[in-house]
Order: C-alpha cells, then sequence, then structure tokens
C-alpha cells in the first residue's frame, strides 16, 4: 500500500443531521461536540444534529459546524488506529486538517472559524457578491472568461477543484456576466451558486483583515502530519507557514487540483475524505482515477473504510 492522505470537506458539505450518529456511538466523537458548544457557548450540536438547512447555509454557522464534525470524524479513525501520511483541506477544511496535525487546538480553530464566518458574511452585503460553477472548460478558458466579464468590477477563479470545475467568485453583476459567457463558450453547465457571499475573492479583504488579527494571537504549532496548502498547493510543516497560509487564503484562490497532483506525486494513492459528504471523493475521481479514495461520516461510511483499508495493508503486505 503507498501512502494516506486524509482530505478535510469545506462549505456546501453541510447536511442536517450530520455527525449524530458518531456522536451517538463513538465517546471520542461526543467529546468533540462537547468541547464545541462550551467553545463556543451555544450548541454545535443541536446545530448539526437537529438545526434546519437554512440554518446550517449562514456560514458563521457552517464553518464551525463542518470543522466539528469533520474532526468528530478523524478522532474516531485516530482512535481506530488509522493515520496519515499527510493531510489537506478544502477552503475551510484546512483548519479541520490543521486540527488532525497537531498545529491548532480544537477549540481555537472552532472559534476562529465562527469568527471567519461572520468577518465573510458582513464583509460583502447580500447581494452584492456572487459565486458560480463552471463545469467542462479548462481552468485557462475560465480565467480568460473571467477577464473579459470583469468590465472594471471583481470576478476570478476561486476554487481550481479539477480539470472539470472551476468555481469563479466577485461582483455579482460580473460572475453572471460571466456565466453567461461560459455558456456561450460551450461549457456543460455553468450555474450560480446559492452562498452568502464571494469567497476567495478580492471582495473578501475586509474579512481578511481582520482575521489576520486573530490568527496573529492564536498559537500554532510545528505539525505532526505534513500538510499541502490551498493557497500554493505546497508541502508545509510549521506553524508559522501555516498561519499565513490561513490568513492569505481569505482571498486567494484554493488550488484544489494542483494540491492532489502534489499528494499523488509524494506517493499517495489511498484518500479519506473525513467529514460530511463526498464532494471531495467526487473531485477526486474527476482528477486521478487510478487513486483508491474512501470516505467517513457516519457509522457505515467508518466500516466501510476500516474494512477496505485494512484489506489493502493486507495484500500490499503479500505482494
Amino acid at each position: 500500500m503507498g501512502k494516506l492522505a486524509f482530505l478535510f470537506p469545506g462549505q456546501g458539505s453541510q447536511y442536517p443531521g450530520m455527525g449524530k450518529e458518531l456522536a451517538d456511538k463513538y465517546p471520542a466523537a461526543r467529546s468533540v461536540f462537547t468541547e464545541a458548544d462550551q467553545a463556543l457557548g451555544f450548541s454545535v450540536s443541536d446545530l448539526c444534529f437537529t438545526g434546519s438547512e437554512d440554518s446550517l447555509k449562514l456560514t458563521a454557522n457552517t464553518q464551525p459546524a463542518i470543522l466539528t464534525v469533520s474532526v468528530a470524524a478523524y478522532r474516531v479513525l485516530a482512535e481506530k488506529g488509522v493515520r496519515p501520511d499527510f493531510v489537506a483541506g478544502h477552503s475551510l477544511g484546512e483548519y479541520s486538517a490543521l486540527v488532525a496535525a497537531g498545529a491548532l487546538e480544537f477549540a481555537d480553530a472552532v472559534r476562529l472559524v465562527r469568527r471567519r464566518g461572520e468577518y465573510m458574511q458582513s464583509a460583502v452585503p447580500e447581494g452584492v457578491g456572487a459565486m458560480a460553477a463552471i463545469l467542462g472548460l479548462a481552468p485557462v478558458q475560465v480565467a480568460e472568461l473571467c477577464r473579459k466579464a470583469a468590465g472594471g468590477q471583481v470576478v476570478a477563479p476561486a476554487n481550481l477543484n479539477s480539470p472539470e470545475q472551476t468555481v469563479i467568485s466577485g461582483d455579482a453583476a460580473a460572475v453572471k456576466h460571466a456565466v453567461e459567457l461560459a455558456s456561450a463558450s460551450g461549457a456543460k453547465r455553468a450555474v450560480m451558486l446559492a452562498v452568502s457571499a464571494p469567497f476567495h475573492s478580492a471582495l473578501m479583504l475586509p474579512a481578511q483583515q481582520q482575521h489576520d488579527v486573530d490568527l496573529r494571537k492564536t498559537t500554532f504549532q510545528t505539525l505532526r502530519v505534513p500538510l499541502v496548502t490551498n493557497v500554493d498547493a505546497e508541502i508545509i510543516t510549521s506553524g508559522d507557514e501555516a498561519r499565513e497560509s490561513l490568513i492569505r487564503m481569505v482571498t486567494l484562490p484554493v488550488r484544489w487540483e494542483e494540491s492532489i497532483r502534489e499528494l499523488v506525486e509524494q506517493g499517495v494513492n489511498t484518500f479519506v475524505e473525513v467529514g460530511p459528504g463526498r464532494v471531495l471523493t467526487g473531485l477526486l475521481r474527476q482528477i486521478d482515477r487510478s487513486v483508491h479514495v474512501f470516505n467517513v461520516e457516519d457509522e457505515k461510511s467508518l466500516n466501510s473504510t476500516l474494512e477496505r483499508l485494512a484489506q489493502a495493508q493486507s495484500e500490499a503486505a503479500e505482494t
């Protein structure tokens, strides 16, 4: 068996009831929810287990909720003795990855992302910014369409997710114009996304400046597991590099396809998506179909992943 990487999801992976099964069955998961509730002074548990889809969609709620479910799933895997060789997280997921790597205390991380969500929410008035997904055009084509659509406004690639999928972000009118150009240029799909702010764009600068202050007050340790950053798609191991990456990430694009290719180059051939949903699993299949990909978000997926990892190990031992 080659190397193993844990991938942690970002916004858009949330759903009502997420994490409840793991918390009910595993004390290691339950304690993460308890810690989040105490750190924030409100019930993240209730938000995840019984909250509505609408309340989970609010950025200031989404970010701590996904982080908590992801870390809960990670703690159960760790308790079962599954340790990654590398970690990476998609946007918000980089915080979960840093907690897993031992660089950031969970209580610090959950408070940071709660405030990060609030800053992002207030950086741009609702309706002023937007995001859209462009499918079936090469990333360079999408970047060129954004340049044509800008007209003095902000619109640029925000998530370079796979060869097939680029998400763009910026001023609503410019994003809509880029969507129209993409459709006319033969995109398979070009759709506006139901998000509350134009993430990973220059419009997020006020949020970046506020978040910078919080991050500089937070202690970051040396990583016990190397991490591939969103902003540079490069491997880091120092706490200072981790902090700088999180600061820059607020306004810069997520270089996800490059991050995955870097992990494959490092010898990773097995990936586990740790946390709610299977968004990253889908993207991974678009990037490299030769690798193994599993996920852990509930009891069934946990057992299936543990079984398949054990099987892969025994097969590797036989060869």
